[in-house]
């Protein structure tokens, strides 16, 4: 944030009714257009990192279904490890957010710092999972061929899991100074690196050798170190990165703000954990209908996994913008960041959903074809299902964009116990009343994914309007 844009944000109000009037305003313009500033790029790298994991799968998919389909089950081993890494550098950006805020550069670079930390000590664990990947799949009745090969990928992918934690890390540093540009810039020129290793390794071109899913895996953990070298440079060599020395005294480790990482990691993680745990386990009931209907999901939920993209990036700003504001002790600021981030995922999300209802049955042709068996059934159903998870798209964007809120307020103990009641007291328990004592069945999922996550949501936007106006009264904020 530049002198002018602080003074932008404290600049104090006129006296007049009038002068309110266009002070208001003018916070209100000046305040969508950084977080609109902050979220475009967040988006789009967020889009780029989906890119190239479908350039992995497409290239995959040419080796042999099987292959897929193994590439799938490491993928599922993978992140669910990587998850608990992910929730702890999300955790960075609210606290060097807060310190940027209140103009204290040491607790920005001590952040980073602690993050870096926290990236190399959790790559360890988080690498046993993917280094016993067979053995886990085995445990749960995979065959053993698809197992076989999927830990042939999970031995490339494994050693890129502290260099991809540590660019998280940059990033969310990056993000909480205003300056997301470089991950953005990083992440694009990736792409088709990315695409040249994955052929290469693969197939073996150029008298490189035919390492098949394992050159797979180790083409990502390759263009991992690469992306992390080159955020570390500009983190160290380029202003306003460099003005931070982020790299000054890094053997010291910081036990206090360690904790706090951890303390607001660890329920980001964990709520990570629920959000995934609750479409794996819709797809099991997807399972039990049958297979048309889990074909219909899948498209669906690739379907809001790309359209999640746009609010998840309005979310990572929206908690820039807040810890902002709580660090230069701004209670209106605070309630005008979240708002403003709400009202736009809002706006951006109506309108995907829209052009999504317009668009479901070629939406759903494209992932389909019309080749497949039961191609017109599962084509039919999918249209269904993105017309019953219209209002699951808005609110799926307002809780992603209310949680992203409470983080840049240090608070996410209490999101995660409204994880637990939104998502599996609630959606998932209807979801499976509906489905299989009612006659909705593959519908009553979604139906029941909808209700669930609308709780969430206004549970999470009750919560941020609790705080930030405890916070305008000037009481401490609540755990």
């Amino acid at each position: 944030m530049t002198s002018m844009d602080r003074a932008a944000e404290i600049k104090p109000v006129s006296g007049s009714r009038h002068g309110l009037r266009q002070t208001f305003g003018r916070h209100l313009a000046f305040e969508l257009g950084q977080t609109a500033k902050l979220a475009l790029p967040m988006a789009l790298t967020q889009l780029g990192q989906i890119a190239m994991m479908t350039t992995d799968l497409a290239f995959i998919g040419h080796l042999s279904p099987d292959a897929l389909a193994a590439a799938a089950l490491a993928g599922t081993v993978y992140f669910v490890s990587f998850t608990f890494g992910m929730g702890l550098m999300s955790a960075v950006a609210p606290l060097a957010a807060q310190a940027f805020g209140a103009d204290n550069p040491a607790v920005v670079r001590r952040s980073l710092r602690v993050g870096l930390w926290a990236a190399l000590v959790l790559s360890l664990p988080i690498m046993a999972a993917p280094l016993r990947g067979e053995q886990i799949l085995l445990a749960l009745g995979q065959a053993s061929a698809t197992a076989r090969l999927a830990q042939a990928y999970l031995f490339g992918l494994a050693w890129g899991v502290a260099p991809a934690l540590g660019f998280l890390a940059i990033r969310s540093f990056m993000g909480a100074l205003n300056r997301p540009e470089p991950a953005l810039w990083i992440t694009l020129a990736a792409i088709p690196v990315n695409a040249l290793l994955v052929y290469l390794l693969i197939y073996g071109e150029f008298g490189l050798p035919r390492l098949e899913l394992f050159g797979a895996g180790l083409a990502t953990t390759l263009v991992n170190c690469a992306t992390f070298l080159a955020a570390l440079w500009f983190a160290t060599r380029r202003r306003p990165f460099s003005d931070y020395h982020v790299l000054a005294h890094l053997w010291r480790l910081d036990w206090p703000l360690m904790r706090q990482l951890i303390a607001i990691g660890a329920p980001i993680s964990i709520a990570f954990l629920l959000e995934y745990g609750l479409f794996s386990a819709a797809a099991l009931l997807m399972g039990l209908i049958s297979t048309t209907a889990l074909a219909a999901h899948q498209i669906a939920l690739q379907v809001t996994a790309i359209l999640f993209m746009i609010p998840f990036g309005i979310s990572m700003a929206a908690t820039v913008r807040v810890g902002h504001a709580v660090g230069r002790n701004d209670g209106p600021g605070v309630r005008r960041a979240g708002v403003i981030a709400m009202l736009l995922g809002i706006a951006i999300a109506a309108m995907l959903t829209l052009a999504v209802i317009a668009g479901r049955f070629a939406i759903a042709k494209f992932f389909l074809g019309d080749a497949s068996v039961n191609a017109d059934a599962t084509i039919e159903l999918a249209a269904k299902l993105l017309l019953v998870g219209a209002t699951f798209f808005v609110t799926d964007a307002v809780q992603s964009i209310a949680v992203g809120s409470l983080r840049g307020l240090k608070d996410t103990r209490v999101p995660l116990l409204f994880a637990v009641v939104g998502y599996w007291l609630i959606g998932f328990s209807l979801s499976y009343v509906l489905a299989f004592k009612t006659s909705l069945g593959a519908v009553g999922v979604w139906v029941g994914l909808s209700i669930g996550t609308a709780v969430y949501a206004t549970l999470l936007v009750l919560r941020f309007r609790l705080l930030a106006n405890r916070l305008a009264f000037r009481a401490p904020i609540g755990p």
